[in-house]
């Protein structure tokens, strides 16, 4: 151990003096009795060789204001606060307690104690929050007279200082929570307790504070959240669900489950209670004076759902939807019926129908009313459609339904609108049939192009079926009601009646003829052609392929319908017409050679096709008596063998017949190209001959020119040197005298501008100087006067006191020290020779060196 008067220790066998300065103290150790006490400062204390310091000097524990510490393992202290010891002299001590000391003087641990917590301040608890404190130990709280059980728990609110207790431990600092207006806190009871309002809680009970501003929660009161409060306006209700049956703040009694709506008449800010489940906000339904609707499930006056009944509701008018009210489609608007314009309504009850006539109305009744007017349809009333007249052309028409006898019909050519028991009817047609009307090819332009698709729209089914009829063509039309057919005969326009379909023509097309290549509506009746590819076979066994077109057309004799009925008597007239002409020259060709055949080709076909008459002549015509159908010409196209050799020497023979007619042309073109070769060299040479002549001349000319040109330039070449090296002179001389004055400018510049560059920088030089010493002398000021004044703050923080102190400090001690040592002697000089008193008594005690020294040595 070591000992010094700072603070300091050092070990008690170096030393038997300790001194020991004030608010500090050691602790000495009696070897006999083995007793520690304690010995406070200021003192100088000798050490007995039966004792031993075992701690100090320490200084003294100093608790500062508002602030406290923690001894542990304290001394006993009677009722007026001294240490009780016991029969030895040892310090009584509450072993394993603690003792929390505040301000007050400097005080000494005494052996045992233990400092467990340096000087900590003061909790200080500000207005609106509080410490939630919580007792490890039984006691009797001095302040709220209460007997505080270990495990208890309470708040000690600010503003104020908590002073702690071994007793209590702080858990947490509770802070209020701030209540704004349209707020609420939700609150739970952690145990059961009451809360602030004196009321009593169990454990998990729940509720809310509404109260504006700070809320303080209790000890056993936990905060779950803060609550916003819904704005409600004109436009907006929210609608609210009871958790539990309980008495609302408008004191009405909610049962479990009841829901409601919170609207601006009751409240403009609504916060829902900790028994109320919001269930979502409700926009206010408005309707203008063009609009209805119908409540499904109204709710009465009483809050009770009327269960499958409905309400009317008719505009101007705003509302908001009670709890499981809901709207019928929504919010409607009022039928509004023109002149042409009609509704279809349906009863589903029983009711007085007040509109128009009085009428009572059985369930399932159907009625129309027509415009123009507004309606507005009653809760026993279904509105099935809405009607609109539909206006028809002549060329018009609709299929209508009767849907009571089920009987169609067509209106044509007027305004129409359908009744109550009537129905629009579609008519169905075969897909090809459908195909070629929606097509809308003209039969005549588009005969060539039947493969191509026309249209891709669909046809409206219920209004009548219509079909131009092109000119000089025909179509047929089987009522199969009525069992009869009608030809209309073109140009005209065909409207199908309900029980009416078109007879559909399918013909062969391409070459050779196929069947069902081309379908059509309209039967052409010509005049008009077809191609068909035939192959033959001659008498000598040599087969040809021809390819004929055959003019036809339709012999329609009257216009009656059993006259015209005999043109659709053949369905496939063109294959028909091609395969009996092509049997009628096949059998003709078959007895006649190739040669004959060749060279009589025209007139053997037309012979077996058309026939002679009485008279031996070629017949103008071949009728088709079953379709009237007539051919009138027959055009060969072409003939090619089908036989390969035979058509190789056909083609040889033509190739040689090509040849002789080719060598002949080459032979007279060529005599010709000589011809005009011999007049070209002619006109060359004599060109040539005129173009030398010409270009002598010209040379003739140029020798002339460049004989003058030699002269002239040897009489102009001197001349030009003498007058060059006269310019060249000159230019020199200027251009030294100027670049004499250039120099000269020049050295001028350079001195002006070097003179004026050391002007400036002299002054510059000055100018900093001047400066320098301004700112070293202003700084110098500023340090003086901050010396001034900091010697005059010290001497100020200091005071004058403190100063008088300072200043005798040394001899007051230098006097206590003497009185110490029990000197009465005194000493008598005379006044010439002064004594200084304070260094003989320093030498009176030099055998003691100061401790610094000590150590150095």
């Amino acid at each position: 151990m070591s000992s010094h008067s700072k603070g300091s220790t050092r070990s008690s066998d170096e030393m038997n003096i300790f001194r020991i300065a004030p608010y500090y103290y050691i602790h000495v150790m009696d070897l006999n009795t083995n007793v520690t006490r304690v010995v406070n400062g200021p003192k100088t204390y000798i050490r007995q060789d039966n004792e031993k310091v075992i701690f100090g000097p320490e200084k003294m524990i100093t608790v500062p204001p508002r602030h406290y510490c923690i001894v542990e393992s304290p001394a006993i202290r009677d009722k007026d606060g001294k240490v009780v010891y016991d029969n030895y002299g040892q310090a009584k001590l509450q072993h394993a307690d603690l003792q929390i000391r505040f301000s007050q003087e400097p005080f000494p641990l005494y052996p045992g104690e233990v400092y467990k917590q340096a000087p900590k301040p003061l909790m200080v608890v500000a207005a609106n929050a509080a410490l939630r404190l919580k007792a490890i130990l039984d006691f009797e709280d001095e302040i709220s007279k209460t007997n505080r059980v270990a495990g208890d728990e309470w708040l000690f609110e600010g503003p104020g200082t908590y002073m702690p207790r071994k007793e209590v431990e702080v858990i947490e600092t509770v802070r209020a929570t701030i209540i704004q207006p349209n707020q609420a806190i939700k609150l739970r009871a952690r145990k059961q307790t009451t809360d602030r309002n004196g009321v009593d809680r169990v454990t998990g009970e729940e509720w809310t504070v509404k109260e504006v501003g700070a809320y303080l929660p209790g000890a056993y009161e936990e905060v779950i959240g803060i609550l916003e409060a819904y704005v409600l306006t004109e436009k907006k209700a929210i609608h609210l669900r009871a958790m539990r049956t309980f008495t609302d703040c408008f004191k009405i009694e909610r049962k479990n489950g009841e829901e409601w709506l919170i609207t601006m008449a009751e409240s403009e800010a609504y916060i829902p209670d900790v028994y109320e489940e919001v269930v979502g906000v409700v926009n206010i339904t408005t309707l203008n004076n063009r609009q209805y609707a119908v409540i499904l499930d109204p709710v009465d006056e009483n809050g009770k759902p009327q269960l499958g009944q409905k309400k009317l509701i008719k505009g101007e008018k705003s509302f908001f939807l009670r709890p499981n009210e809901r709207l019928e489609n929504g919010i409607q608007n009022v039928y509004i019926l023109g002149e042409d314009e009609g509704l279809i309504l349906k009863a589903n009850e029983e009711f007085v129908d007040k509109e128009g006539k009085a009428a009572s109305r059985k369930p399932g009744d159907r009625w129309m009313i027509r415009g123009p007017m507004e309606y507005v349809p009653p809760v026993q009333v279904d509105v099935i459609s809405k009607r609109k007249a539909i206006p028809l052309d002549e060329n018009e028409g609709i299929y209508v339904r009767d849907v009571k006898s089920g009987k169609v019909r067509a209106v044509c050519g007027i305004t129409y609108m359908l009744t109550q028991d009537e129905e629009l009817w579609s008519k169905e047609l075969s897909p090809t049939v459908e195909e070629l009307l929606i097509s809308n090819k003209d039969p005549l332009a588009d005969r060539g192009n039947y493969s191509a698709k026309g249209s891709t729209a669909k046809r409206d089914k219920t209004k009548v079926v219509t079909f131009r009829v092109p000119h000089n063509a025909a179509v047929q039309i089987y009522d199969y009601k009525e069992k009869k057919a009608r030809v209309v005969l073109g140009p005209d326009l065909v409207m199908l009646g309900p029980d009416e379909q078109f007879t559909q023509i399918s013909l062969s097309g391409g070459k050779p003829k196929r069947p069902n290549q081309i379908k059509s509506l309209c039967l052409l009746l010509g005049p008009d052609f077809c191609t068909d590819v035939l192959t033959i076979e001659t008498a000598d066994h040599a087969r040809l392929q021809l390819q004929l077109a055959y003019n036809w057309h339709f012999k329609v004799a009257d216009k009656s319908q059993d006259s015209l009925a005999k043109l659709f008597a053949v369905p496939d007239f063109v294959g028909d017409a091609c395969k009996a002409i092509a049997s009628r020259i096949r059998g003709a060709v078959a007895s006649v050679q190739f040669d004959d055949f060749h060279k009589n080709s025209a007139r053997i076909i037309c012979a077996a096709v058309f026939g002679y008459d009485k008279d031996r002549k070629l017949n103008s015509s071949f009728v088709f008596p079953a379709n009237n159908l007539t051919i009138t010409s027959i055009d060969i196209q072409s003939a090619e063998p089908v036989d390969q050799r035979t058509r190789d020497a056909l083609q040889k023979s033509v190739q040689l017949a090509i040849e002789i007619t080719t060598n002949s042309q080459e032979a007279a073109a060529r005599h010709e190209a000589q011809r005009l070769e011999q007049e070209a060299k002619g006109r060359l040479e004599r060109q040539k001959i005129s173009d030398e002549a010409e270009a002598e001349r010209s040379r003739k000319d140029l020798l002339e020119l460049q004989a003058q040109s030699a002269a002239v330039e040897s009489s102009g070449q001197a001349k030009a040197e003498a007058q060059s090296r006269a310019e060249a002179a000159r230019i020199e001389g200027e251009t030294a005298v100027e670049q004499a004055k250039l120099k000269a400018e020049a050295l001028n510049i350079e001195a002006t501008a070097e003179l004026e560059r050391l002007t400036r920088a002299r002054e510059a030089e000055i100018k900093y100087a001047g400066e320098q010493n301004e700112l070293e002398i202003a700084k110098s000021k500023e340090m003086v006067a901050i010396e001034i004044e900091k010697f005059a703050s010290m001497v100020k923080a200091i005071g004058p006191e403190t100063l008088r102190s300072l200043a005798v400090a040394g001899p007051e001690n230098q006097v206590k020290l003497l009185k110490s040592l029990g000197i009465q002697s005194t000493l008598i000089t005379d006044g010439s020779n002064p004594i200084n008193l304070f260094n003989t008594a320093s030498g009176l005690i030099g055998a003691i060196e100061p401790p610094h020294k000590r150590e150095k040595h």
